[in-house]
């Protein structure tokens, strides 16, 4: 067999990391879904730091695995994402110790005296996970992404609650209003952490069509809920968030919020709608989207692996 080669990933390999994820969209779920943009905004990203936090697996030139880790708690939080193509089996472990090496790193800069690092992976994926329940990883959550198809005639807009007003975030001030309804709807939630409005508008990427973030205002009450989404993905319309503030869950702004996505996509002549749920979401989100007609079209696990940093020793 051939040597791997492993180097940093720059934003001009773009193409190809998108290729490689298409490969294993149709493995994994049978159907290519990773958009150029979407890698090219990872690659991209302020906070990538490309040279440090990104790796390339070649074997005799082709491009066979791909990792991308980032450091979102500034503690000992560490997230990783990584594919490899299948019978790629010393690639995939190549990648993940250099990958957990960083990880330990990362978390000693940030005075942590521990990494618990997740990754993210289709129930049924591409990487062996033997390799990973073989070095200590377990999974501790799994999310479904849901789909709904849409037409115009089955989805028209819906008529709001009494007391229950909609605006859209055209508005720089209700940007920063929509980022602090997501911060604070989400605060408890799994695997949340906090983004700065600076943050958040990074991880959303240029060109973010604000006319499909939605405020919900309850009369007498103020802001209570906010839904974003995007409509730049080839496959379907995509729902980032829904988040209510605690207090006012249980009037029915959540489904009516759903139900208007549903109908102004319908709209925008798209065919079908999807979402990431934690099935272990204690707000009862995914009965929600159940209710409301969302099916599973994949499912994905996050698993974990705490991994001790080394304490330098004193010389006498």
């Amino acid at each position: 067999m051939t040597d791997l080669a492993i180097r940093a990933a720059t934003p001009a390999d773009a193409a190809g990391v998108c290729r490689l994820l298409n490969a294993v969209d149709m493995i994994e779920i049978g159907r290519a879904e990773t958009d150029l943009h979407t890698v090219e905004a990872d690659l991209s990203h302020p906070d990538a730091r490309l040279p440090d936090n990104s790796w390339l697996a070649f074997r005799d030139g082709e491009l066979v695995g791909y990792g991308l880790m980032w450091d979102d708690s500034g503690a000992e939080r560490i997230d990783m994402d990584q594919y490899v193509l299948p019978g790629q089996q010393e690639a995939a472990e190549r990648l993940t110790g250099l990958m957990e090496e960083q990880a330990v790193r990362r978390a000693a800069a940030n005075g942590a005296d521990r990494a618990v690092v997740h990754l993210h992976l289709n129930t049924r994926p591409t990487l062996d996970t033997a390799l990973l329940t073989g070095r200590g990883w377990t999974t501790v959550r799994r999310y479904h992404v849901l789909t709904r198809p849409l037409s115009p005639a089955a989805d028209p807009l819906p008529a709001p609650p009494d007391g229950v007003t909609l605006r859209d975030c055209r508005d720089e001030a209700d940007r920063r209003l929509a980022h602090a309804l997501v911060q604070e709807s989400f605060a408890g939630h799994f695997d949340h952490q906090p983004r700065t409005y600076q943050q958040w508008l990074d991880d959303l990427g240029p060109g973010f069509d604000w006319s499909l973030v939605w405020i919900a205002a309850l009369a007498g009450a103020g802001d209570a809920a906010v839904l974003v989404s995007r409509n730049d993905r080839e496959v379907h319309g995509w729902i980032n968030n829904i988040g209510v503030r605690e207090r006012y869950r249980g009037r029915g702004i959540a489904g009516h919020l759903l139900r208007h996505a549903f109908g102004v996509y319908a709209e925008l002549g798209r065919d079908a709608i999807g979402l990431g749920v934690d099935t272990g979401n204690e707000t009862g989100a995914l009965r929600l989207y159940e209710a409301h007609g969302m099916a599973v079209h994949f499912a994905v696990d996050t698993w974990e692996v705490a991994l001790p940093v080394a304490v330098p020793s004193r010389s006498s």
